[in-house]
């Protein structure tokens, strides 16, 4: 068999001529191209301000407005009221994994915890440094390729609250369901944030970095209902403290992603919506996935029905051809496609800005090295 698939000259890669790439890095990850132009634009200059967004006062008038639009931009996209106040904070999904049970899990109760992949294995490991918790379901035994039922889940109706994972980005499963139970739901929804609608009525917390479907990193996004606040712990450290924030603007935010926040939801409320991204994303979704299970020659790591819509984790039969694969895409214009170090294989990142056109470049792709390699 040949080695090569439809092999580029090395120095004539795409990267080699500066273009423009299929980015599948799973964070930070694409960002709509037109955002991106329009911030090149702006960036001397911004508004008639005198200066960069990057020197603008956190203060200003100038600034005022990028951050009321963009927190306004977030409930237009997911129909929520002023019942929901919308942070931007800082120190990424892992702060919050503290930061959530520091305000919320009381002295005398206890949390629920629904464990998906490594990232609520993480969170589940500083709750503990907090309090009591309980983890009400896993599919750590199976190597997480699977979500476990609701029915299944061994929940506290006195819980404090119950913990989750969306979407798991290094596993590559979703919880595509938005439970209500008997206690709010916190929820890590970093890589799928405003990739989706979502019915908020269970949910008292939410978060998200950023750096997935909605800007660059530097920015943590908390959704917490007012109801759900009222059960917060008094005594807490300043910065650590959501009341801190939810009463006002306390420390000098992130002020260059935040502005980009600003242009990308404003992008998805141009292009019709959660419904109609999601229409986008469910299709790019089924094509890799029909893709993968086409042949034997690749396979998902994840059940059916499990799957993430974001995150797509195949392997290949033969694993001796995986780095190959990875070295000869990247030569193909597409990057960043290798899993998580803990796990390996091939992930595919295909959040809201990676263009349909893209998924259809790797499918090709994947054609010609099967092709190649079988």
């Amino acid at each position: 068999m040949d080695d090569d698939v439809a092999q580029p000259d090395a120095k004539s890669t795409p990267a080699d001529r500066g273009e423009r790439l299929y980015n599948f890095s799973a964070g930070p990850a694409a960002l709509p191209e037109e955002t991106l132009l329009e911030a090149k634009e702006e960036l001397p200059v911004y508004d008639h301000a005198g200066a960069s967004v990057m020197e603008i006062s956190h203060r200003s008038a100038a600034y005022d407005k990028i951050e009321e639009a963009a927190r306004e931009h977030i409930k237009s996209l997911l129909d929520i009221g002023d019942e929901w106040n919308v942070l931007f904070l800082q120190g990424g999904a892992s702060m919050q994994f503290y930061q959530a049970p520091l305000n919320f899990l009381s002295e005398d109760g206890s949390a629920d915890y629904i464990i998906t992949g490594r990232w609520g294995t993480k969170a589940i490991r500083e709750a503990r440094l907090v309090g009591d918790v309980n983890v009400a379901a896993s599919t750590e035994d199976d190597d997480f390729t699977h979500v476990p039922d609701p029915a299944d889940w061994d929940l506290n109706p006195e819980a404090d609250y119950v913990y989750l994972t969306t979407n798991e980005t290094v596993n590559g499963n979703q919880i595509t369901q938005d439970p209500v139970l008997d206690a709010p739901i916190v929820a890590d929804a970093s890589s799928e944030f405003l990739s989706r609608p979502m019915d908020l009525d269970g949910y008292g917390l939410i978060f998200a970095g950023a750096q997935k479907n909605v800007g660059p990193a530097g920015v943590t996004i908390v959704l917490v209902h007012d109801d759900f606040l009222e059960q917060k712990k008094d005594g807490l450290p300043t910065m650590l403290d959501y009341g801190t924030h939810v009463r006002k603007r306390f420390n000098t935010p992130p002020i260059f992603p935040i502005y980009m926040v600003e242009k990308v939801t404003r992008w998805l409320l141009n292009i019709g919506g959660l419904d109609a991204i999601h229409a986008v994303n469910k299709r790019k979704a089924r094509k890799l996935y029909d893709r993968i299970e086409q042949s034997d020659f690749y396979y998902c790591t994840v059940d059916e029905g499990s799957r993430s819509m974001m995150n797509v984790t195949f392997r290949l039969q033969d694993a001796d051809l995986e780095d190959l694969f990875l070295k000869q895409a990247e030569q193909h214009g597409l990057m960043d496609l290798a899993g998580h170090r803990t796990v390996g294989g091939v992930r595919a990142s295909i959040y809201n800005a990676m263009p349909e056109e893209g998924v259809d470049a790797l499918i090709q792709f994947m054609d010609e090295f099967e092709q190649a390699h079988r």
